[in-house]
C-alpha cells in the first residue's frame, strides 16, 4: 500500500524534503544515535562500497575482519581504492574478540580503517561489535560496521557502541523492497572525508556530497530519490518502531526455537553457540544429500527456499533465514513441515520437526 501512494517530485516539493528528514530521524531512533543517518539510492553492497571509497586513500592501510564470507570480500573494495588490506582471520565457527582486535591493532599500527561485519550470514557468525568498535576508537581507527543482515533484528547501539560508519540494508529485517541503504556516519568519519590528501573523484558514492548538499540545507540531494522505495521503506521503519523492544525478543524467541528443533533432528549447527547471529541459522549438509539439487526441488515441489552458502562453505551449509517479516512462527513451521516431506524424497526418516518447532516456540520465555 505505501508504494502506492501518489509520487511527488523529489526534487523540489517540501513535503518530500520533511518526510526525508523524518525518515533520517526514525532511523536514528533505531539505531540510538545523534550521529547523521542518510538512506542511499542502491542496495546495501552500495553502501558498503561507499563506506570503504570514502575514508581509504591509494597507500592507506585497511584492517579486514575475516571470519565469514562478506567480512572478508570487504577486502574487493579497499583493493578497489588502492588501499593496502591487512587480514585478521579467523575460523568461520569462532567470533571477532576484542583481544584479537587489540593484538592486530598493536602489531600493525599503520592501520587507518577497520572493517568488520556485525552478521555474517553465509555462516550465521554474529560478531561483538559492541566490544570490537570501541577498540577503534581507542586506537584512533575509523571503523566501518556491515550491518546489513542484523540492523532491525538485533540491537545496534551506535552511539554508545563508538562506531563510524554503519550500514544496513532495506531487504533484510526491515522486510521493506531491496534497493536501498541506510548508512549512519559518525563526525570522526566526516572528518576524515574533509581530510583526505587527494579528494574522492567519484559522484554517486561520494557522501560529502551529502554532507554539503541535504544535511546543511535540507532541500538539496545529489541526485533523484526513488520515492516509491522510500515510502515503503517508512512504512517498514513505522511497524520496527511500533513493536519497540519486542521485535528483539521475537528475533530471539524465533531462532531460540529454530536451532533446538533441527538440534533435536540431528542436525549440526554452526558457528559456535556463543556467536550465532538471532536472525539466521547456519547448519551442516547432510553428507548423502546433494546441495543445490535438494534445494532446488525443496523450491519447486514444495514452495520453500532454503538458503545455501558460498565460499569455502559452499554445499557445506544451509540457512534458514528468520528475519523480520519471516521471523514469524507461521512461516517457519511452514517451512519445516515442507522441510521434512523433501527429505522423505531421499528416504530420510526425519524426525516430526513441524511438531516440534511449534512445541518449542510455545515453550520459549525470553
Amino acid at each position: 500500500m505505501a508504494m502506492a501512494k501518489q509520487i511527488v517530485n523529489p526534487d523540489l516539493d517540501p513535503t518530500f524534503f520533511d518526510f526525508y528528514k523524518q525518515l533520517s530521524q526514525k532511523f536514528q531512533k533505531i539505531l540510538h544515535t545523534k550521529e547523521d543517518v542518510l538512506v542511499l539510492n542502491g542496495e546495501g553492497i552500495l553502501g558498503l562500497e561507499a563506506a570503504v571509497v570514502n575514508v581509504v586513500e591509494p597507500g592507506d592501510t585497511v584492517l579486514v575482519l575475516d571470519n565469514g564470507f562478506f567480512g572478508r570480500g570487504f577486502a574487493d573494495f579497499v583493493i578497489g581504492c588502492g588501499g593496502q588490506v591487512v587480514f585478521l582471520s579467523k575460523d568461520y565457527q569462532q567470533a571477532i574478540t576484542a583481544e584479537d582486535l587489540r593484538d592486530a591493532l598493536i602489531q600493525h599500527p599503520q592501520v587507518k580503517v577497520v572493517t568488520m561485519v556485525h552478521c555474517d550470514t553465509p555462516s550465521g557468525m554474529l560478531n561483538p561489535i559492541q566490544d570490537l568498535a570501541p577498540i577503534c576508537r581507542e586506537f584512533g581507527k575509523l571503523s566501518i560496521v556491515d550491518a546489513v543482515a542484523s540492523m532491525a533484528g538485533e540491537k545496534i547501539l551506535m552511539d554508545e557502541w563508538q562506531i563510524d560508519i554503519l550500514i544496513g540494508g532495506s531487504q533484510k529485517a526491515l522486510s521493506a523492497p531491496p534497493g536501498l541503504t541506510i548508512m549512519g556516519v559518525s563526525e570522526m568519519a566526516w572528518q576524515e572525508m574533509r581530510n583526505r590528501k587527494t579528494p574522492y573523484g567519484g559522484y554517486y558514492l561520494n557522501l560529502l556530497l551529502w554532507k554539503n548538499g541535504w544535511l546543511t540545507h535540507y532541500k538539496e540531494f545529489p541526485y533523484t530519490q526513488p520515492v516509491s522505495d522510500l515510502y515503503a521503506l517508512d512504512e517498514a521503519v513505522n511497524r520496527v518502531l511500533t513493536e519497540g523492544e519486542d521485535v528483539y525478543t521475537r528475533h530471539r524467541k524465533i531462532a531460540c526455537a529454530v536451532r533446538q528443533t533441527l538440534q533435536k533432528a540431528g542436525f549440526q549447527l554452526m558457528p559456535n553457540e556463543d556467536c550465532r547471529a538471532v536472525t539466521v541459522t547456519a547448519f551442516m549438509v547432510p553428507d548423502h544429500i546433494p546441495d543445490e539439487v535438494f534445494r532446488l526441488k525443496l523450491w519447486k515441489k514444495y514452495g520453500v527456499m532454503i538458503g545455501g552458502s558460498w565460499g569455502s562453505l559452499a554445499g557445506k551449509v544451509w540457512r534458514i533465514g528468520h528475519m523480520g517479516e519471516g521471523a514469524k512462527a507461521d512461516k517457519i513451521y511452514r517451512f519445516f513441515d515442507a522441510f521434512e516431506q523433501a527429505l522423505l524424497d531421499y528416504n530420510v526418516e526425519p524426525y516430526p520437526m513441524a511438531a516440534a518447532f511449534a512445541e518449542l516456540y510455545q515453550m520459549t520465555n525470553l
